[in-house]
């Protein structure tokens, strides 16, 4: 199982949000390129790049700060938050990306994530965030009517390979992530699933391996040294 340390970007500076809200955010560092080469330092083998801001507006914010991590660090990095469009997709790739995700844009339109699926392949991942098992859109702020299985098989049916699977209610809370869902997933589609939400310790990492995950995002648990990058991936490994 890998582990992908996050960077969400508010502000052009490194956050961590609680449960998603934009109302209950600490800012841990000031330069999230500074902040990925520490996790490429410390053995992160994908960074997890999320533009908050660009998630709320709909559309890339933090682009100058993105690519400076692309530029600092010899990891692939993933990036997630307003990407709407072919051309923002493009211009995400265009500064080093290696994989782009696509949340909420993919909800209302099957048809764009084909399009860049048919166009991009494997750097195509399809965020799935959701709240009480239905998938969330815009920034958490909405839900949709989907139930994140039903999604997930309908994005592997275009083609898709890779899902982050969020689950909100644990997101930022370190008090575990919600196994069961991620086994559901897991077990759902035949792709590769990425858990986020809820880690907090060794334990709760250890805790997915059995669920079949891919890989797991560990963001606030870094942050406030509840987990240490190094040691966790050498536990999963």
């Amino acid at each position: 199982m890998r582990i992908y340390p996050a960077i969400d970007i508010k502000d052009g500076k490194c956050v961590r949000l609680y449960k998603g809200q934009f109302s209950d955010v600490t800012v841990y560092g000031d330069s999230p390129a500074e902040m990925a080469k520490k996790w490429e330092a410390s053995g992160g083998e994908f960074i997890h790049v999320v533009d908050l801001d660009g998630a709320l507006k709909g559309h890339g914010v933090n682009a100058e700060k993105i690519k400076e991590i692309c530029e600092s660090v010899n990891v692939p990095v993933q990036t997630g938050g307003g990407i709407r469009t072919m051309e923002d997709i493009e211009q995400k790739l265009s500064c080093g990306i290696d994989r782009v995700i696509i949340g909420t844009k993919a909800v209302s339109d099957s048809e764009f994530v084909k399009r860049a699926v048919d166009k991009y392949g494997s750097k195509i991942v399809i965020g799935i965030d959701a709240k009480d098992g239905h998938v969330a859109i815009e920034g958490w702020e909405k839900t949709s009517d989907f139930t994140a299985v039903e999604f997930a098989k309908k994005m592997v049916s275009i083609g898709v390979q890779t899902i982050v699977y969020t689950d909100i209610a644990t997101d930022g809370t370190l008090a575990g992530p919600n196994i069961a869902a991620m086994e559901e997933m897991a077990n759902a589609v035949d792709i590769d699933i990425i858990a986020s939400g809820g880690v907090g310790s060794l334990d709760h990492i250890k805790s997915l391996v059995p669920t079949g995950v891919e890989g797991v995002i560990v963001g606030k648990a870094l942050y406030t040294n509840k987990v240490n990058l190094s040691e966790a991936i050498k536990a999963v490994k």
